[in-house]
């Protein structure tokens, strides 16, 4: 699923090329919106919630979508190629430029202006928004003392814009195990603080990087490293599974670098 910073950066190209313009065709290849018309509306602008993405068009409409774990928007000129398969578009706005099209994506819904709070109300501080607050997050971390602090770090209600990848790497770099309750975390401002210079420094990369390094292979400590050596140890790094049963992730783990 991609991370809070990719869909930042996936907001603010949406934003760069359609915010101002008048859509000249609406598509929607979902059941609950194939006969919506949005022809002649202003687009008004995209924002990022956290993973969500929010397109204001015309006067009363926002375009509610969530990429889930293969979505993605395109932006093409007229003659250009797609390069995903047409059947998986579920939406496509056409501007007198460009041509935005989102592939497979989790969520597609049309919402009144003044009902966007109750799509994305719920999320705990955005990391990469305006209405960031460490001292929220973390009192929001917690309030549940007893959770693995990988499940508390993944859950949007807490802090918005961390996925998997960001978990495990906050984990290592903090030096606990991601199975550890958040009432032993030694310094929990500041893995909050770590979360949001990672996703900052990355929102402008299209490789991302939390070790500094772009080669490939060192990109990350432990994420996606199972069974090669760690980075600052040279121990195995480990592999499991995290969460409760039908809402598991893949965790990864130095066992000497963290306890």
């Amino acid at each position: 699923m991609p991370e809070g910073d990719t869909v930042w950066r996936t907001a603010q190209a949406m934003d760069k090329a359609l915010t101002g313009a008048r859509i000249t065709l609406s598509d929607f290849r979902v059941p609950q919106l194939a006969e919506v018309e949005l022809t002649g509306k202003l687009v008004n602008g995209t924002v990022s919630r956290g993973k969500h993405l929010l397109t204001r068009i015309g006067d009363d409409h926002t375009l509610h979508t969530h990429l889930k774990m293969e979505g993605a928007w395109h932006l093409y000129r007229a003659e250009s190629r797609w390069q995903r398969p047409i059947d998986q578009a579920r939406v496509v706005l056409r501007t007198p430029r460009w041509i935005a099209v989102g592939f497979s994506l989790g969520i597609v819904e049309l919402l009144a202006r003044d009902a966007e709070e109750q799509a994305v109300g719920h999320l705990g501080p955005d990391l990469l928004g305006d209405n960031w607050n460490r001292d929220e997050a973390v009192r929001r971390l917690r309030h549940d003392s007893d959770r693995p602090i990988g499940e508390a770090l993944l859950d949007q209600r807490n802090l918005a814009g961390i996925g998997n990848l960001y978990e495990n790497e906050l984990c290592f770099l903090s030096g606990v195990l991601p199975t550890t309750p958040v009432s032993r975390v030694g310094d929990l401002e500041r893995m909050v603080d770590r979360a949001k210079s990672l996703l900052e420094a990355n929102k402008g990369r299209r490789i991302q990087t939390t070790t500094g390094n772009t080669r490939h292979g060192t990109q990350h400590w432990v994420y996606g490293r199972n069974t090669h050596p760690c980075q600052r140890c040279g121990t195995t790094i480990e592999t499991g599974l995290l969460g409760p049963a039908g809402r598991q992730r893949t965790a990864f783990w130095c066992p000497s670098c963290q306890t």
